[in-house]
């Protein structure tokens, strides 16, 4: 449904987006994740036919980007970060204008609209002016335009910003009924949202790709230490934490609360036994002593920090250069 090969955007001198190649399939809910400025935006809007890329190709819903935008605007859903909806309309009025904007048959168009704006929650306030509606709602009205026309791929930009704990799970619930038939392109900063109803994950640092796979799978592939929570009663020393750093294997200890401690150790190497044998030693009350399973929030850290890192080393490396080849003769 999208495929994108060697996609790049440049501003000028900046690069947006660097060669990205990526593939989405029927049904799949893919999570886009980068900080702010790693290019997802541009990515989506190159997608949507927003502007062009500066080279590479496209693929959406299995037409091609250069030659058949148009066909793509009707083919798929888009909600942008900041919606740019019509205050003076109400809900049906804009969501119905949208629907004819995406070509959907007359004789369809109102049953369409009617539909989105019931799967969207809105039909309490479908006939009140958009300017006095809630945040949320106005969220909900930018994604019943989207999911209007039936799309078969749908790109979602930051969905759930501005609702509530509930409008939140009722929109999740809503992208996971969505991706039975479409394929889902969600870019969010929530990344329990991703966990929770994505099937693969890209993640993006610096306009390139820098981890693609299940949320599973890159736990289990880019980690390279496991977590132990242990929690015990009784602790009267003041550098515990120093005395189970000196264990074998452990790699780091953090302090996560009274006489509750992070342990960070190799991920083919299990310490409990002995950290078992230390709290018996030393005459500690034993609460807990387990596993902890990565996130995928310790995985984005851990793959942006890396990059961070490999840039401010590059620019270490250039700045003497620069000072050598600009300095006085």
């Amino acid at each position: 449904m999208i495929t994108a090969s060697n996609l790049t955007k440049r501003f000028g001198d900046k690069l947006a987006v660097d060669s990205l190649s990526f593939e989405m399939t029927a049904g799949e809910v893919l999570g886009f994740l980068g900080p702010n400025g790693a290019g997802k935006t541009t990515t989506m809007r190159m997608l949507t036919c927003y502007f062009p890329p500066t080279s590479g190709s496209a693929t959406v819903a299995g037409f091609d980007i250069y030659t058949d935008s148009k066909r793509i605007r009707q083919n798929i859903g888009y909600l942008p970060e900041l919606v740019p909806l019509h205050p003076e309309m109400t809900p049906r009025e804009f969501v119905g204008f949208a629907a004819a904007a995406k070509g959907v048959p007359h004789a369809d168009r109102k049953r369409f609209v009617e539909e989105a704006l019931d799967r969207c929650n809105l039909m309490t306030v479908s006939n009140q002016v958009i300017s006095q509606l809630s945040r949320g709602f106005r969220q909900r009205v930018g994604l019943a335009q989207a999911i209007v026309n039936k799309p078969k791929v749908l790109i979602l930009d930051e969905p759930t910003v501005g609702l509530d704990p509930a409008q939140i799970l009722d929109i999740r619930a809503l992208i996971r009924d969505i991706a039975e038939h479409s394929t889902v392109l969600l870019s969010t900063h929530i990344l329990p949202e991703v966990e929770a109803i994505c099937s693969k994950v890209i993640i993006i640092s610096g306009g390139a790709i820098r981890a693609l796979d299940t949320p599973e799978n890159l736990t289990k592939s880019l980690s390279a230490t496991q977590r132990i929570l242990l929690e015990v009663d009784g602790v009267e020393s003041a550098d515990a934490a120093a005395q189970l750093a000196q264990l074998t294997g452990v790699v780091e200890v953090h302090s996560s609360g009274p006489n509750s401690y992070h342990i960070e150790v190799p991920r083919d190497q299990d310490p409990r036994p002995e950290i078992a044998r230390m709290v018996v030693e030393k005459g500690w009350r034993l609460l807990t002593l387990q596993n902890l399973s990565m996130k995928l929030e310790d995985i984005f850290l851990q793959v942006v920090t890396k990059e961070r890192l490999a840039q401010a080393e590059e620019a270490q490396a250039v700045e003497p250069i620069r000072e050598e080849v600009g300095g006085p003769v």
